[in-house]
């Protein structure tokens, strides 16, 4: 019996790894199609028009606000009126925000948290219920994005594709929505890019 049960934990480590190692791409595989946009937490997501905004200024509650990025990409606040926002990273907005508030407030410790990326989009079209622009969320794969468009009766989901730009140059993305259902072709399911587009013929 001992000898059984071991087996069987060693069958469940490796289907474990195996299943890690293919969601990962597998070793050795290049993951260029799946690299995942910016996250608004992170240090190197950069601020655009619609996104919005939550500035907290420590002990300074008349200071605090969460507020949209407008089109111009200016942001307006209390004592300062308008900054420049698009363009800069969280932490950018944070420091620029600090030195410019040292004028009027002691020792000022700022915080720029990005709560809805609006600038970042990409677009659905073809037999879906839900055509034209989608909010990018983090992380988000082709088939969340499908998911929240949803398919009409005439859409062929074995032949939906990504068109994604890089460096000048347009690349079509074959997706296969049935395998992917089945948990095939998992590679598939690439984490979308600002600006992709999602074709359902």
């Amino acid at each position: 019996m001992m000898i059984k049960s071991i087996v069987a934990v060693i069958l469940v480590v490796g289907l474990t790894s195996s299943l890690s190692l293919a969601q990962a791409g597998g070793p050795g595989k290049d993951n260029a199609a799946t690299a995942a946009p910016a996250d608004p937490t992170s240090q190197s997501y950069v601020i655009g028009p619609d996104d919005t905004l939550h500035i907290s200024v420590w002990k300074e509650t008349d200071l605090t606000a969460t507020l949209p990025v407008r089109a111009d990409g200016m942001i307006s606040l209390p004592l300062l009126n308008d900054v420049q926002a698009a363009g800069l990273t969280p932490m950018q907005l944070a420091a620029d925000l600090t030195i410019k508030l040292k004028r009027y407030v002691t020792d000022p410790r700022v915080t720029v948290v990005v709560t809805a990326m609006n600038s970042q989009r990409v677009y659905v079209l073809g037999e879906v219920m839900h055509t034209g622009p989608m909010n990018l969320l983090p992380h988000m794969t082709v088939l969340q994005a499908l998911a929240t468009a949803g398919f009409t009766q005439f859409a062929n989901t074995k032949k939906i594709y990504v068109l994604r730009t890089e460096n000048g140059k347009q690349d079509k993305i074959p997706v296969n929505y049935k395998q992917l259902i089945k948990g095939e072709a998992i590679s598939q399911n690439m984490i979308l890019k600002p600006g992709d587009t999602v074709v359902v013929p």
